[in-house]
């Protein structure tokens, strides 16, 4: 009987016009679950499948209200064949939108072409103009989180351009290297962590002069994320097209990396919806997680820290709560396959 109900509601949804897909429209959650924060996700979905995954987790997560979409550079070389401009990034999006019926949903943002040049000079686009707007809003009390996959050009040029945006938004980002004391660089580790190294100067801002509040996920903490892949294949692939979509982009990277990834791939943008999306019910926060807080370093024109004794203090997470966050995202891909 419960069966017959929802494919009943499903096709009232159909009739009128909507399309199940779209984010808190779940028969599952949309009666008992509604956004507490806005998000803005900034991630260099053209590079690493990660990106990927953490926006359909995100999508699916009927307690965030998506504000938009920021497709953003990484290195010019690419990533193992795939450009690395904003402009393909924003393809990719595009791409997964349309497959999962949500074509003109969720606004979609070019970021910035090129890396800062100076600490002083913003790169304007699309991309930071939707960051400074949605921030400066007065209409809502509505947390603002900015989520960020990758280097900090946007956001850093949002601040250049209105700086008042440090108040009113919360930045997690994934990137930078370890620190001293907390942690030690993986064998073999490059001193210039992956999204750092995509914008040094825009890390200074972000750092050395904004009074933004940040909670940070370095790269000890980010590659705890770690998903093998026959648990991709036998739980995500499986569980209808958007999951397979997921899975076959993985592949084609594996494939291209000549097979040499092995066989556990990290999820590392993932915990951005584990910090946003899934906060405890009362006194919310990432209680799951484990953090310290530190007096912020400054970031040095070669990409590390300095330490310093004076300054804001910084969320460094440390642990994460990695079964909460891939049982969840499994768990929603096989709701929206029931529900197809």
């Amino acid at each position: 009987m419960k069966r017959i109900i929802q494919r009943f509601l499903i096709g009232i949804f159909l009739i009128q016009g909507y399309s199940i897909y779209a984010q808190n429209d779940s028969i599952y959650h949309n009666e008992t679950v509604k956004p507490r924060i806005r998000v803005i996700i900034d991630n260099d979905f053209g590079g690493d499948p990660d990106g990927l995954f953490q926006l359909v987790h995100h999508i699916l997560s009927p307690s965030v209200e998506i504000k938009g979409i920021i497709g953003s550079q990484h290195y010019k070389e690419g990533f193992y064949g795939s450009s690395g401009t904003a402009t393909y990034a924003c393809t990719q999006v595009n791409e997964l939108l349309s497959l999962m019926k949500l074509t003109g949903k969720i606004p979609i943002y070019e970021g910035g072409a090129s890396v800062l040049t100076d600490i002083k000079t913003p790169i304007i686009s699309n991309g930071t103009k939707a960051i400074v707007q949605e921030a400066m809003r007065e209409d809502t009390k509505m947390p603002l989180y900015v989520v960020c996959g990758a280097g900090l050009t946007n956001i850093a040029s949002a601040y250049l351009m209105e700086p008042r945006i440090a108040k009113k938004i919360k930045l997690v980002w994934i990137g930078g290297p370890e620190y001293q004391g907390l942690a030690i660089p993986p064998p073999k580790g490059k001193n210039l962590e992956y999204n750092l190294g995509i914008d040094i100067k825009a890390c200074q801002v972000i750092f050395n002069i904004s009074d933004i509040s940040i909670w940070q996920v370095p790269r000890d903490t980010y590659r705890q994320a770690l998903y093998s892949y026959s648990e991709l294949v036998y739980k995500i692939k499986s569980n209808g097209i958007t999951g397979k979509f997921l899975v076959e982009k993985l592949e084609d990277l594996m494939k291209r990396s000549k097979r040499s990834l092995g066989e556990a791939y990290v999820l590392g943008d993932s915990p951005l919806v584990l910090l946003t999306a899934l906060q405890t019910s009362w006194e919310a926060d990432s209680a799951s997680c484990k953090y310290v807080l530190k007096t912020i370093p400054r970031i040095n024109d070669s990409g590390l820290y300095e330490e310093t004794l004076e300054g804001r203090k910084i969320r460094v997470y440390t642990n994460l709560d990695t079964r909460l966050m891939l049982d969840d995202l499994v768990s929603k891909l096989a709701l929206l396959k029931l529900e197809k």
